[in-house]
């Protein structure tokens, strides 16, 4: 009931659309219902089947006036008119009821539309918005095609269940409402049969439909576990044809994708179930409401006949819009399952956050500073990444951390933008903990070049530009030229506006990463984090790409991570670091002299 509860609060914001689509709803009842009452006695008073009534009833507030009073109008036309002219109006008439009920119908619809869809869109970008504001350690732990599951397929799960059940429950219970009004004023008795019938109808309708939620939320988790496959298959295909492993990926989808067969299978017919089943039980209920009824007029004779055949005619009428209920009191089983999955998400802590008094930071002045910091993802166990890290770097100079993987360089150098927070210790810029900072201004002062160049389905001029507000062409191309990627950009079919691909698949790995480069020039950062920027290129693109770092180390402090000694041999001081802890730091010709770890590594190449 809560998520139900949230997923409305998103309707204050269309409250006027809803209260236009009431007003149609409203409308089209009142017409439904007219057209519905006229017929009956108007084609019993044409032929002859009931007397007419030519004198006007005394006023007098019972069903049996109303009923009265109309047969006295429509005997008024048939005499003065003549039965075929009145019959034609007539059929005018009702034409133009059903018109206008139609009418209105589409209006209540049109107004609902907006409201429909901009609820969905609101949920759509706020979960989308949490995303980007989850720290890394939150997806550490998610399957990536899970995630991208609750916002495609549940949210439209969402839409489809829980707003089309609004839009019913708008709609319907005025059509119930009416109708049951005008029941009671034809005969309160057997209208209060009638809610009994329907009251018990619905119970056993609840009981069965109370585990389609949980079927829907074992769906929804094996959905975002079939696009993780999916997603993995696309992101490693060469792979997987490189070890003949199209088989073995084949049998897991079919394993997962069973899985769901068997789970969709229960829940739809479960669900399918709800129409022939309250289509049953509403004639089980019309059966029982007509034999009632019937002894009501033939042995107690507390009911005139006319009077219970406009009874049964207006109680036909409530059968549709119960049924339309039923129906949707499934349906919105399976959407709460996707609300809470969706919700788990927007409810997930951000534990990477900004104090109250968080201070401004518009440039570099002195130094960075790691103090006594140590860390552990706490993902699987406690083991400490990094161990008691002491490390100060002064503004303008160049520092290399080396040694071998898994020795937590790219962990101490994540800590920095804060993309995880340090377990103990602190690390400052120019003497302030960087979490009294503002996090957007702290990481405005950072430029980072990863060894995995990633760039977006955009073009080259959007990858440059990425993230830099008020970016002009020149200034684009001047980065290019920087980072030695202005003449492989001109080459191509379209220049700066040519798409480059799903995470630039139409380059090579050397020009990939100079646009990296390029985007890193862009922003110009006085801090500069380089995470193995070359180690994955040849030797002439590590020549182009090592170039292009060079001009854009000049003038900036540097953190650089690299398994090349050509990339860190001028560092103003090296870290070498094993099992999380700094074991010696120096110059190059220093640290060989002591013939030590990284005289090893160096001899090995295997930083």
């Amino acid at each position: 009931m809560q998520n139900l509860l949230r997923i409305l609060a998103y309707l204050k914001k269309y409250r006027h659309y809803a209260l236009m689509n009431i007003l149609f709803n409203v409308l089209t009842v009142v017409f439904s219902l007219f057209s519905v009452v006229m017929i009956i006695p108007f084609l019993q008073l044409l032929f002859g089947k009931i007397p007419m009534v030519m004198q006007q009833p005394a006023l007098r507030y019972s069903a049996e006036y109303v009923f009265e009073y109309f047969k006295y109008l429509l005997s008024v036309e048939i005499s003065t008119s003549g039965q075929l002219v009145a019959l034609t109006k007539f059929c005018v008439f009702i034409a133009v009821l059903f018109l206008f009920k139609n009418l209105f119908r589409f209006m209540a619809v049109y107004f609902l539309a907006p409201m429909r869809s901009g609820v969905v869109t609101d949920i759509r970008n706020e979960l989308y918005q949490k995303i980007l504001s989850l720290p890394l350690s939150y997806y550490s732990k998610e399957r990536k095609g899970d995630i991208i599951a609750r916002l495609s397929d549940d949210v439209r799960e969402v839409e489809y269940s829980i707003i089309s059940f609004v839009e019913i429950t708008v709609r319907e219970p005025l059509n119930i409402v009416i109708f049951i009004v005008a029941l009671l004023l034809l005969s309160a008795q057997l209208t209060g049969f009638v809610l009994v019938m329907l009251l018990v109808t619905g119970f056993i309708i609840g009981r069965v439909g109370k585990s389609l939620k949980q079927q829907s939320n074992e769906a929804q988790n094996i959905q975002g576990r079939l696009i993780s496959i999916a997603d993995e298959t696309l992101g490693g295909l060469r792979i997987i044809h490189a070890f003949n492993a199209e088989k073995f990926m084949l049998e897991q989808f079919k394993k997962t994708n069973a899985r769901l067969f068997g789970v969709s299978t229960r829940m739809n017919s479960r669900r399918e179930l709800s129409s022939p089943l309250t289509e049953f039980l509403a004639i089980c209920v019309v059966c029982m409401v007509l034999y009632y009824g019937g002894s009501l007029v033939i042995e107690h004779n507390n009911l005139e006949a006319e009077t219970f055949i406009g009874f049964m005619v207006l109680f036909a009428q409530l059968i549709p819009p119960a049924k339309n209920f039923s129906t949707a009191s499934y349906n919105i089983r399976k959407g709460l399952a996707s609300a809470q999955r969706i919700f788990e998400v927007m409810d997930a802590e951000v534990k990477i956050t900004e104090g109250t008094n968080a201070k401004s930071i518009s440039a570099f002045q002195s130094s960075i500073e790691f103090k006594n910091v140590s860390f552990a993802y706490h993902n699987f166990d406690d083991k400490k990444i990094l161990d008691d890290i002491n490390l100060k770097i002064a503004k303008g100079k160049v520092v290399a951390l080396v040694g071998q993987s898994g020795a937590g360089k790219t962990t101490l150098v994540d800590l920095l933008p804060r993309f995880y927070d340090v377990s103990q210790g602190e690390i400052l810029i120019d003497s302030v903990n960087i979490k009294d900072y503002k996090l957007k201004d702290l990481r405005g002062q950072l430029g980072m070049v990863s060894q995995e160049s990633i760039l977006f389905n955009d073009t080259v001029y959007n990858n440059i530009a990425f993230g830099i507000e008020n970016a002009t062409r020149e200034k684009v191309q001047e980065a290019a030229r920087i980072a030695n990627a202005h003449d492989f950009i001109s080459k191509l079919e379209k220049g700066y506006d040519t798409e480059i691909g799903d995470r630039g698949s139409k380059l090579s790995g050397g020009e990939r990463q100079r646009l990296t480069i390029a985007r890193a020039v862009l922003k110009n950062p006085p801090i500069l984090i380089l995470d193995e920027a070359t180690s994955s290129l040849d030797a002439n693109s590590e020549k182009l790409v090592q170039d292009a770092l060079t001009k854009l180390m000049k003038d900036r402090t540097t953190i650089v991570i690299a398994h090349r000694l050509s990339t860190i041999q001028y560092a103003d001081e090296i870290m070498v670091m094993q099992d999380g802890k700094i074991i010696e730091r120096g110059n190059h010709l220093g640290l060989l002299a002591k013939g030590g770890t990284y005289k090893k590594l160096v001899d090995l190449q295997a930083f």
